[in-house]
């Protein structure tokens, strides 16, 4: 069965197909919040939130986006409505960074520092930038579908998506982590995707 058709059958009362689809998806949406948030932030609680909002909401769900798109729209506005309830300050994702927010350590974990170095300049750029860059390097999503996610229009997306290359390699540099080479062009986007292979390996 496809998303929408289990989608619409755990809609109708159907919890196999929620536990299908919940399976399907639980190991992507888990890597979304994993890096956006403190180590000791409860997870699992924003991840089944995000699965029940699927259906809350599937009557916007009309097929002429991908699900995909759809799930992390809705785990986006988990992210966004988490960080705001934990300020006293309007939150702003396009501006501050999950560091701002709360500089603790997150839960996620690299295998060596260059891969550290990396997570930590993807928590120091601001929140979307920081999604759009991790859903097109670990989750391969185009720039339409990362407009769907963050609900901006196609050009809109690759701006921010350029920009927030930009803003990660200025933190790189910042950093100064020792890094192998400089991490511009095809490096950077080799090892980001290096990254999402080591990164998650026990995603609960």
């Amino acid at each position: 069965m496809s998303d929408a058709q289990l989608l619409r059958a755990w809609a109708d009362g159907d919890k196999r197909a929620g536990e299908q689809l919940f399976e399907r998806h639980f190991e992507a949406i888990a890597r979304f919040f994993r890096n956006k948030l403190p180590a000791d932030t409860q997870h699992e609680d924003l991840i089944q939130q995000t699965f029940l909002g699927c259906v809350e909401a599937r009557d916007r769900f009309r097929g002429d986006s991908s699900f995909r798109s759809f799930l992390y729209a809705i785990a986006h506005n988990q992210l966004a409505k988490h960080w705001r309830s934990r300020s006293r300050d309007r939150v702003d994702l396009k501006s501050v960074s999950a560091f701002d927010l709360d500089p603790s350590p997150s839960a996620a974990l690299a295998r060596d520092q260059d891969q550290h170095q990396l997570l930590l300049a993807l928590r120091r750029i601001p929140l979307d930038s920081q999604v759009a860059l991790e859903l097109h390097y670990w989750e391969a999503m185009t720039a339409a579908e990362i407009g769907e996610v963050l609900g901006v229009p196609l050009g809109t997306a690759k701006t921010r998506l350029r920009r927030a290359k930009q803003l990660l390699e200025a933190e790189l540099r910042a950093l100064d982590g020792g890094l192998r080479v400089e991490p511009t062009g095809t490096r950077l986007d080799t090892w980001a995707r290096e990254l999402k292979d080591a990164l998650f390996e026990d995603p609960t």
